[in-house]
């Protein structure tokens, strides 16, 4: 029988999830071979050892070894259909996917061919599985503002092809300041895109309110630390602030010792408004379902919980109207 903490752990929408990090092991394996590139395995398998000694640093070099495999628009256009359908069987009813298209520019495929590959693959991948999916498109704390006023632009154009919100990724450590990256986020937000920041995955509680006040978002990945400041905790709550959790991932990069110290469960209680992403499922081992079971069986979320996650997802993913009444719609069966 199905207990309360252990019910509806299989289905969900997926709000932060990394492209780069869900690409199949036997395609990766098969695009190194076509494209004549290293196969990231040895990458992946370092990743797994992160979970005694996480940092951030450290956990973006293993994801980075994917890196490789983006370099072809077809290749690019394959992972995120497969990613769509992959997350279709994990019972996911809405996935966005965010990718950081500038690492993936060659001499041959610019910006809008990799976009539009990703855009396109999501597309294929909503009609070959029905469920809503959407690409978020990341400008990198390490790249120069002019790369990430340009990724911003090719997100811009790409908007209502698939192309659904626009994000700050990298190394939050390395590169904290956000003022260089507000004028991406003001085009961004031109084109009507959704925004949402990584912030307090590894800078202190303040990078909330700065992500909001600097960049003009809604939502945060992670915002793990946030917790560390009750008064910084209380004005997210009092602004609505959406923080996106990801657990697991959060113990590899070194936000938290142990599953079982992270927060979500003191946002919760304080009111913070939270959905549920699985971040780099094929470096961590853990999908959306996962994720919800950690929820659920380590961190005291009970089935109401989960609904009232659930909710606010459906209200604060990047969709339309009409797919946003299905996905509720879906949630519901």
């Amino acid at each position: 029988m199905t207990t309360e903490r252990e019910g509806r752990s299989g289905a969900g929408l997926d709000l932060h999830s990394h492209l780069e990090g869900r690409v199949r092991p036997a395609t990766a394996a098969s695009l190194a071979k076509d494209l004549g590139a290293p196969a990231p395995a040895q990458g992946w398998a370092a990743a797994l050892r992160l979970q005694e000694a996480g940092d951030l640093t450290a956990y973006l070099a293993c994801v980075a070894a994917s890196y490789p495999l983006f370099r072809d628009p077809d290749a690019v256009r394959r992972i995120a259909f497969e990613a769509v359908v992959d997350a279709a069987a994990d019972g996911q009813v809405h996935l966005e996917l965010r990718f950081g298209p500038a690492t993936h520019v060659t001499g041959e495929h610019g910006l809008d061919d990799v976009v539009r590959a990703a855009a396109a693959g999501v597309r294929e991948g909503t009609a070959a599985t029905g469920i809503p999916a959407g690409i978020v498109v990341a400008a990198l704390r390490h790249h120069d503002q002019r790369t990430n006023e340009a990724v911003a632009r090719a997100a811009a154009r790409a908007a209502g092809t698939g192309v659904t919100g626009f994000d700050l990724a990298g190394d939050e450590s390395r590169w904290p300041d956000l003022e260089p990256f507000a004028p991406a986020f003001r085009i961004a937000a031109a084109a009507g895109l959704g925004l949402t920041c990584h912030a307090a995955e590894a800078a202190g509680p303040q990078a909330v309110a700065d992500a909001v006040r600097v960049l003009g978002v809604g939502r945060i990945g992670h915002g793990a630390h946030l917790a560390e400041d009750p008064e910084a905790l209380r004005r997210a709550a009092d602004e609505g602030v959406v923080i996106e959790i990801c657990p697991t991932s959060n113990v590899y990069t070194g936000a938290i010792a142990r599953v079982e110290d992270h927060p979500a469960r003191t946002f919760l209680d304080a009111g913070v408004r939270l959905v549920l992403g699985d971040d780099n499922p094929v470096q961590t081992g853990s999908l959306l379902s996962a994720e919800r079971a950690v929820l659920g069986e380590r961190l005291g979320f009970s089935t109401t919980d989960l609904a009232a996650l659930d909710a606010v997802a459906v209200e604060a993913a990047f969709l339309t109207a009409d797919e946003r009444r299905a996905v509720a719609t879906a949630l519901a069966r």
